[in-house]
């Protein structure tokens, strides 16, 4: 069947309430806000090659409230070949089928993007004038992170720093940014190492510094505990760390424990570069990637952000999935 084929990102098996789960559903430990965002299909897409000239996607959706990211976390369905849209379409909170025409070369295939934030199930995928099948799966990318791996505050899912680096390199995305979470619970590790995965990319901390304080000690020690649980799984899988990228609010002001943003950036990137941390791995430090005035809620980047962040967290990735496999990536 198409959609099953074609279906990339969901990492889980499904069930009636949440089809495309981000987190094993059956895993009970997790945090609460880990899991309610863990039920956004964020990464959720169909990837397609072939010579019709229009497809048609029959869907229903779970929800209308797209929380505090309005209608940059999806209501449309859009289809995008490299940097360019090919398509899109409104989605209703109702469902039905979306159609989209399509143009370009039947050679180069394509990504569709669903409308994640109405929590929408695909029923049936269809060709029109012509066919199609599903494009051959690229390296398998696994994104731990916070709401900046999620998308926030990117103007759709196509837009996001994860989703530009994924359709540049050919990489087979599952994000795993969890919003307002994502402090290295160590099911997730567990989970992460459970996983197929060509190449990882980790990033958290700024949820360190204010939901959940730690101090410096807390998460140097709750970095090597969730290193060393991926590891169990991925001993010689590439793994790309990236710290957390500037928050103004936060640089210089002591959490409960007496931290800030700058002392976990720093305790991050000390992890990075110890030589005793195990198997293959790369530090990108988010400091110097963006600006005060690209945060246009001061804590999340905007479209011009998650591009600075593709670049630089996407040539890494990319390059280590090329150093480990012996050859290029697109």
């Amino acid at each position: 069947m198409l959609l099953d084929e074609a279906l990339r990102g969901a990492a889980w098996p499904g069930n009636a309430t949440t089809p495309y789960p981000r987190s094993e559903p059956a895993d009970d430990r997790l945090p609460g806000d880990t899991w309610g965002t863990a039920q956004i299909p964020v990464g959720v897409r169909l990837e397609l090659l072939g010579d019709a000239s229009g497809i048609e996607i029959d869907y229903t959706c779970g929800t209308e409230d797209l929380g505090y990211r309005g209608e940059g976390a999806g209501t449309h369905f859009s289809a995008w070949r490299g940097d360019t849209e090919l398509a899109s379409v409104a989605a209703s909170p109702s469902g039905g089928t979306a159609r989209l025409e399509l143009t370009g070369s039947a050679n180069e295939p394509f990504t569709v993007y669903i409308p994640e934030g109405l929590k929408p199930t695909l029923k049936d995928v269809r060709a029109t004038g012509g066919t199609l099948h599903a494009a051959p799966a690229g390296p398998r990318w696994l994104a731990y992170g916070d709401s900046l791996t999620e998308g926030w505050i990117a103007s759709g899912p196509a837009h996001c720093w994860p989703s530009l680096v994924a359709r540049r390199h050919g990489l087979d995305l599952v994000n795993l940014g969890y919003a307002g979470s994502c402090r290295g619970e160590l099911a997730s590790a567990e989970q992460i190492a459970k996983l197929p995965a060509d190449v990882i990319a980790l990033g958290y901390g700024t949820n360190c510094w204010s939901r959940v304080p730690y101090s410096t000690a807390l998460l140097a020690a709750n970095l090597r505990a969730f290193l060393s649980i991926v590891r169990e799984g991925h001993p010689e899988t590439p793994i790309v760390v990236w710290s957390p990228v500037i928050r103004p609010d936060a640089e210089q002001t002591p959490n409960r424990l007496g931290a800030t943003l700058a002392d976990l950036r720093a305790e991050v990137e000390s992890f990075a570069a110890d030589p005793g941390v195990p198997g293959p791995l790369e530090l990108v430090r988010g400091l110097p990637l963006l600006r005060g005035d690209q945060l246009p809620d001061g804590v999340h980047p905007g479209d011009e952000g998650h591009v600075i962040m593709a670049e630089a967290i996407g040539e890494a990735v990319a390059g280590a999935v090329a150093r480990s496999a012996g050859r290029n990536v697109r």
